[in-house]
This record gives C-alpha cells, sequence and structure tokens, in this order.
C-alpha cells in the first residue's frame, strides 16, 4: 500500500457490495421460506410412503439444510465486506488526517512518503524550528496508517477467500461448515476468556483489522488489558485506561469513608481508653485506598517519565485493584526486545509497593545492558499473583504459589506468542516468595525460557535444580550470608531430617551443607546443583539489587545470555 493509493482509494464500491449482499440473502431468505412452505411442509402433510418417498424425503432434508447454510454464508459475506469498508475508510482517515497537519505545519509530503519544508528563517514560507520534529511525527503516522490498511488488506482478504473457496468447491453447502464460519465471525466481536490459551487469542487478535482492534480497547480495556496473548502495545493502552477508572474508583471509595472517626470513644477500661470499632474499621479501609493511590500515582509517575538512556520506554501490561491490587509493568517492549526477563517479587508484592518493583526492573535493563552486546532488553516486574505479606503464617504457605501457576505460565506463554519472532534469550527472576512461586511453576506446568535465577530463595519446592525441568547449568541461585533467608526452618519431616543429619556430620567435619528451608532444600546448596551467582557477604534480604552489590551485574549477564 503506498501513499496514493490509499489517499485516492474510494470505498463506495465496498458499500455497494456489501448492499448487495444483504439483497441478496433477502431474497435468498425469502426463497428458503418458499421452499420450506410450498415443499418440505406439503411433503410431509402428504401420505406419499415408501422407499421412494423416503428417498425423496431425505434428498429434500439435504437440500434444505444446504439452502440454510447458503444464506448463513452469504450473510457473512456482507458482514466481512463492513468490516472490510469500515478498515480501510480508518485507515484512510488517518491518513489525511497526517497530510493535513503536515500541509498546516508548512511541511511537503512526496508520493514516495518523503518530507521536505522551507529551512530558511527569513523566508514567509519557513516551517519553523521544530519542523525535523513535527516531520518525524508525520512520517511515524503515514507509515501506520499505510500499516494499517496493509493490515485490513490481509485480514479481509483471507476472509473473502475463505468463502471463495467454500462457493466453488461446495462445502458452503455444509451445515457443520456454515455453522463454523458464523461462530468464528461472531467471535470477532467477543474477547476470549480469561485463561484462554494465549496463542489463540493471538490469532484471534490477528484476525481483526486495526480499527477493530481500536474499539475493543475502547470498550473493553478490562479484559483486553489483562489478556496474555495480546502484544504489549495494545495491553499498554488499554491498561492507561483501566489506571484512569482505577484511580477515579478508589477516589469515589475514598469520598465515600467520609471524616475520619474519633480514635477512641468507647470509655475506658482498666484506666486504659477502649479503642473505637468504627474508627478502626475506618482506618483500615482508608489506609488500604491509600496505599494503592500511592501505586497508581508510582506507575503514572514512571509511564510519564521522559525517556532517556536511564529511564527506557515502559509498558503497563497488566492492572487491576481487586483485593491488594496487582500491576504488571515492563521496562522496554517485550515483544521486541532480544532478551526478555521476568521478575517476579516476592512476600509484601502489591500495587502499593510497585515503585521498588519496577526501580529493580530498571537496574537490571541497564546491569544487561552494560554487557555490551547491542542486545534490546526488557525486564517485566510481575505482580500478578496474590503474593503472600507476612512471614508468618502466610509465606510459611505453599498455596499462594500453587495459586499463581496458571497466571504465571500463561504470561510467560504468551510473551512467546506475540514477540516479534524468536525471543533471543528468555529468563524468569525471582525474589524470595517469588522464587518458590517459579518453582512450584516450573515443577508442575513448566516455563518456556532460557534461564532460571533463584534470588534468596526460602526454596523453590524442588529437591534439585533439574525438578525445574530446564537445563540445570541455566539455573543460577545466590544468598548472601547475612540474609536471613538462610534461617527458615525446613518444616517437612525430610527436610528436618536432612538438616539434623547434616548438623551431626558439621560437628564431625564432614558436612556437606545439604540444608533445607521452608519450601524445600536451599537453592545454594551444592546438592541442588544451581550455577551459584557472588554475592555481597554483608548484604541483606533486599540488598541484592544494590548498585554495589555483584549480584546485580550478574543477573545483568545472564539476562543478556552472556
Amino acid at each position: 500500500m503506498d501513499i496514493k493509493t490509499l489517499q485516492s482509494a474510494g470505498f463506495g464500491n465496498l458499500t455497494t457490495a456489501k448492499t448487495a449482499f444483504d439483497a441478496l440473502a433477502t431474497a435468498f431468505g425469502q426463497h428458503v421460506e418458499n421452499w420450506q412452505h410450498d415443499v418440505v411442509d406439503r411433503l410431509g402433510r402428504s401420505e406419499w410412503t415408501g422407499t421412494a418417498a423416503g428417498h425423496a424425503s431425505t434428498r429434500i432434508q439435504t437440500l434444505h439444510d444446504e439452502l440454510h447454510a447458503a444464506q448463513q454464508e452469504i450473510g457473512l459475506i456482507s458482514r466481512a465486506l463492513q468490516d472490510a469498508y469500515d478498515g480501510f475508510a480508518a485507515a484512510q482517515a488517518h491518513l489525511i488526517s497526517a497530510l493535513d497537519d503536515a500541509r498546516a505545519q508548512g511541511l511537503t509530503v512526496a508520493p514516495d512518503g518523503g518530507i521536505t519544508w522551507d529551512n530558511d528563517p527569513n523566508s514567509l514560507t519557513f516551517a519553523g524550528h521544530g519542523a525535523p520534529e513535527h516531520a518525524k511525527d508525520i512520517r511515524d503516522r503515514i507509515s501506520a496508517a499505510l500499516t494499517e490498511a496493509d493490515h485490513a488488506d490481509r485480514t479481509i482478504s483471507k476472509r473473502l477467500a475463505h468463502f471463495t473457496t467454500n462457493a466453488s468447491n461446495a462445502t458452503g453447502l455444509d451445515s457443520t461448515v456454515a455453522t463454523n464460519d458464523t461462530a468464528a465471525a461472531n467471535a470477532l466481536d467477543q474477547v476470549p476468556a480469561a485463561g484462554t490459551d494465549p496463542n489463540s487469542v493471538h490469532d484471534w487478535w490477528n484476525s481483526l483489522t486495526d480499527d477493530q482492534q481500536h474499539r475493543m480497547i475502547l470498550n473493553h480495556p478490562d479484559q483486553i488489558g489483562n489478556l496474555d496473548g495480546i502484544p504489549a502495545v495494545s495491553r499498554d493502552q488499554a491498561n492507561r485506561t483501566n489506571l484512569r477508572n482505577g484511580k477515579a474508583d478508589l477516589q469515589r471509595q475514598l469520598d465515600a469513608l467520609g471524616p475520619e472517626p474519633p480514635e477512641y470513644g468507647g470509655g475506658y477500661s482498666a484506666g486504659i481508653a477502649v479503642p473505637n470499632l468504627d474508627y478502626t474499621a475506618w482506618k483500615q479501609q482508608h489506609d488500604l485506598l491509600v496505599e494503592k493511590m500511592k501505586g497508581i500515582d508510582d506507575i503514572e509517575k514512571r509511564l510519564n517519565t521522559p525517556v532517556d538512556a536511564a529511564h527506557p520506554p515502559t509498558f503497563l501490561l497488566g492492572f487491576d485493584t481487586n483485593g491488594l491490587g496487582h500491576a504488571i509493568v515492563a521496562v522496554n517492549n517485550p515483544d521486541t526486545a532480544d532478551n526478555v526477563s521476568t521478575y517476579v517479587p516476592g512476600t509484601g508484592a502489591r500495587l502499593g509497593k510497585v515503585d521498588g518493583d519496577i526501580s529493580r526492573s530498571d537496574a537490571m535493563v541497564a546491569a544487561a545492558n552494560a554487557v555490551g552486546n547491542n542486545r534490546t532488553t526488557s525486564s517485566i516486574a510481575w505482580i500478578g499473583y496474590d503474593a503472600p505479606q507476612n512471614l508468618v503464617p502466610e509465606a510459611a504457605d505453599d498455596t499462594y504459589a500453587k495459586n499463581a501457576e496458571d497466571k504465571l505460565h500463561g504470561f510467560e506463554v504468551g510473551l512467546h506468542a506475540t514477540h516479534d519472532g524468536n525471543i533471543a534469550n528468555n529468563t524468569v527472576l525471582g525474589h524470595s516468595y517469588g522464587t518458590t512461586t517459579i518453582g512450584y511453576t516450573m515443577k508442575d506446568k513448566g516455563l518456556p525460557v532460557d534461564n532460571v535465577v533463584l534470588i534468596a530463595s526460602p526454596g523453590a519446592g524442588v529437591d534439585t535444580a533439574a525438578d525445574l525441568r530446564i537445563d540445570p547449568s541455566h539455573v543460577y541461585a545466590a544468598q548472601s550470608q547475612g540474609d536471613p533467608i538462610g534461617l527458615a526452618p525446613a518444616l517437612d519431616p525430610g527436610g528436618l531430617a536432612d538438616n539434623a543429619w547434616d548438623n551431626i556430620k558439621s560437628d564431625w567435619g564432614f558436612g556437606d551443607d545439604d540444608h533445607h528451608l521452608i519450601h524445600g532444600r536451599q537453592t545454594t546448596a551444592p546438592e541442588f546443583g544451581a550455577q551459584i551467582l557472588p554475592t555481597d557477604p554483608n548484604g541483606g534480604h533486599s540488598d541484592y539489587w544494590n548498585a554495589n552489590s555483584p549480584t546485580l551485574p550478574a543477573m545483568g549477564r545472564v539476562i543478556a545470555g552472556q
């Protein structure tokens, strides 16, 4: 598609063709009704019996089914022509808008897309000092419009070719084929359910024209924004709407709480003021709403930060305020990056604390870039599950990890479905309970990743790196000597027994550090079989991303495939 073709195209013939098929469908429908009344019903009321009557009845029923199938197919062609008109007209409107803006800014667009302007400040037609930036914007908009038209052309051509084939080989007369074609057409207007295979979702998305995709984003942002298999740019567009809506909803809830009740008001007991239960309930709701509002503010701030070397572009791949809130924020576009890493935080992760997780993704992208292999890297902060919020009892419970398996698996499969080509190096990296979540998912479902990194793990739910269903040489672990996670006690009888035996051996000088923690064997134990990353021996549980931590550049090398 070129500028001249799209700009001058008249789509009236599509409307004419659609109208003709509508008239044909109406006339054909009347023909089917007449056939039903004059032949099928009359034969049914007759007293004709015998072998010939049976054969005739069967053949007439077959013809009846074929007529209904043909009527359905004709109607579907009309719908495809309408979608074609909408798609091409939208692309043309976007192109004309860009060309009009170019003229208004003193820019001249050539038929091949080249843009020129008067650069003489003393000239009456001087385009202004901002002309280069305006030209780049116009060039991008023209390219997007042409791409949109090409996409509509391919999508609609494929649909019409299918109906042409059905008509030429008579498969369109098969009621099953017509029923399936109708279901496929109806599916274009329906968002796939959450949990649908991401590859199927991606195929559905690509079957829509750009105009249809745009309408889906506008009309169903909550579904599109959180659906694995939708490209990152589209999810981001939908979730920015979700972010605004979520912020407005939280503000309404805050306003509805009313003024703060008195903290005390129940008299005294043993000389101590009795707390006001109304205040306690109000305070709990208020603080949760304020915290979630802070998370939204932090996401907005990062999304709106001007892009520079230290602040790559960000994409909001998931968002909701349910429970403690969820967010999935990608630093750089994972659909186009060479290296893609998903970071799963642990205990305490929730919407209100997303700022720290985004900062860690920023740091990991910078660490990968420092390797200097000229590859682009995307790191995704994945707060897409309900994480435990305290050490006891929640972080000791593996239910949180088990409940996250389908979500994490679907997200990782979706990254491959939407990526432009194959991901050069794909990593999943967890911290603390996030490693448990990763471990359970890999053990039970597998993940399509090249590397797994387990930072400060209380146990990954498996005994060895090989149990993660990945080459053990691509399993990495780090745990500082100063990290108290190493004191997390084993709960299962086998782990307790192994720890006791290792303690006895250590007393006699031949211990092997085969230690078990709360969710399985310590991932840095030799028997686990992971590659060990360097750490600051004095570092604490959350210090692995500090600027002077040796673990951070090591994570960067793994993420970069080095």
